[in-house]
């Protein structure tokens, strides 16, 4: 499976994007990095700068139809870049139109709310977004993970950092079985 991982030029929470691609990999996926700018991403640790990542591709030369599924890591700043930039808004719409998977993390279903994707979905984020998700039209829940399989396409959601571990069994679980389809 062809993966996408959306981000911005900079803000993304390192261990958000590092720790599902390496799922996304040990499962025999290929992840590609896409964002808003070609070159390279700045990752945060919280607030501090941590590593940088190359670029695969950028939303203006893609199409969800190049990929299986969509990641959208979070970190505070990433996702307000995201939902500010019209591509990325429908690169991300444009899964849910194919009725394909969707992960997002933390911030992450900010930009999801931009694309108006959430109306009748049940989520959950970093606790900050729920007012954003409910105004959206979605149901915010607080659990570690939340897997919602209304039409046409699968969200897989969670909180935080330290819900990785169940984010990244319910991708790749919901990514393998997308294929299998």
């Amino acid at each position: 499976m062809r993966i996408a991982f959306l981000v911005a030029p900079e803000g993304v929470e390192q261990v958000e994007l590092t720790a599902p691609w390496q799922a996304v990999a040990d499962a025999g996926g290929t992840p590609r990095l896409v964002s808003t700018a070609p070159g390279t991403i700045q990752a945060f640790n919280h607030l501090d700068k941590a590593g940088t990542f190359p670029v695969d591709r950028t939303v203006a030369d893609v199409s969800a139809d190049d990929y299986d599924a969509l990641v959208l890591p979070g970190g505070v700043a990433n996702p307000d870049f995201l939902r500010m930039d019209e591509r990325a808004v429908a690169f991300t719409r444009g899964f849910f139109e194919a009725g394909k998977p969707v992960a997002a993390i933390c911030h992450g279903p900010w930009t999801l709310v931009e694309a108006d994707v959430v109306r009748g979905r049940t989520l959950t984020s970093w606790p900050s977004l729920r007012t954003d998700i409910r105004n959206a039209g979605g149901e915010w829940v607080d659990e570690q993970v939340k897997v919602c399989e209304a039409a046409p396409a699968t969200l897989i959601t969670s909180r935080k950092p330290d819900d990785l571990k169940a984010f990244c069994e319910a991708l790749t679980e919901v990514f393998a079985k997308a294929s299998r389809d």
